[in-house]
């Protein structure tokens, strides 16, 4: 399994990583560090032993882990700044039929694998399960409510509870794009180019938790909205869906809302009604636009409900 870090979250990381080698099934562990200016060249390292690798990133999240019992490496990001270039990396580190992701502030929740492994046993090539959020001492399981989730699903929602902490798939078969601006919806679409391929096997219980408090991406608006319009660009489809369609318009239109672009907020807003009435991300970005509450209160508020905007 791969977990990428910046390796400014020691104890999450070390929590997901214990967690991860805890589970009933086998499991080996590659931390990936990634930093701007990557350092040294990749090396093993025994977590237990402490042994540092090359780079002071990588040595410094070695010390965060000595101690753990499994088989964990720790290697610098070698391909695209970011996070899609870190999870690539630990994808060609890993020698395993079978390729897991998790954040390194989530936690894999016990019988995770073993129940995932069972439904990839039916014919699917990608599996995921349901989540905790986790959003200060709230907890919300979100599930999806079906066996399998497909392409049109992912289209009609992103679907939280796909989430990339909960990706088990085929090695080989899929990697994540690097062209994703800032590493925003890379799991989105990959989750997506999976279901195309084949519906997405899903255990629809909350076999993981995923701590919406310590996101890196939670207010970085600019980088959202550069996303969005990359979805929209590679996904063609998310604009014919109307339900799909008035989502991401909603996400766009809260998006300048927040940055302050009342102009391009009130656009947004009017795609989104045209696209359908009944949105409601459209009137919430038009009163942050509007200066009636502030963005940041309008997404606690939904994180607390285990929901993003």
């Amino acid at each position: 399994m791969v977990i990428p870090t910046r390796g400014d979250r020691p104890v999450p990381l070390r929590e997901a990583v214990e967690a991860a080698l805890a589970q009933d099934w086998p499991v080996s562990v590659v931390v990936v560090v990634d930093t701007p200016a990557q350092e040294g060249v990749p090396v093993d390292v025994p977590a237990q032993q402490g042994a540092p690798p090359d780079g002071t990133a990588c040595r410094d999240v070695a010390a965060q882990l000595a101690g753990v019992s499994g088989p964990v490496r720790v290697l610098p990001n070698s391909r695209t700044p970011g996070l899609p270039g870190a999870r690539n990396t630990g994808v060609d580190a890993c020698d395993t039929d079978l390729v897991a992701f998790c954040d390194d502030d989530d936690v894999w929740l016990p019988g995770k694998l073993a129940a995932q492994v069972q439904a990839l046993r039916d014919g699917a090539e990608f599996a995921s399960c349901g989540i905790e959020v986790e959003h200060g001492r709230h907890r919300v399981a979100r599930l999806a409510g079906v066996p399998a989730v497909t392409a049109a699903d992912l289209v009609r929602s992103r679907m939280v509870m796909v989430h990339s902490s909960t990706f088990l798939f085929e090695r080989g078969r899929l990697w994540a794009d690097e062209s994703a601006p800032a590493g925003q919806n890379e799991d989105w679409d990959l989750a997506l180019r999976a279901a195309k391929r084949r519906p997405i096997a899903y255990v629809d219980r909350p076999l993981v938790r995923v701590r919406w408090g310590g996101s890196h991406y939670a207010a970085r608006w600019a980088d959202r909205i550069a996303g969005l319009d990359w979805m929209l660009a590679r996904h063609p489809e998310l604009a014919v869906d109307s339900r799909g369609a008035a989502r991401v318009y909603g996400q766009l239109a809260f998006g300048h809302a927040a940055l302050g672009h009342r102009r391009e907020a009130a656009r947004w807003a009017l795609r989104t009604f045209a696209a359908r009435l009944g949105e409601p991300r459209a009137p919430i970005a038009l009163a942050v636009a509007a200066g009636l509450v502030p963005a940041r209160a309008v997404v606690s508020m939904l994180h607390n409900r285990g929901h993003g905007i």
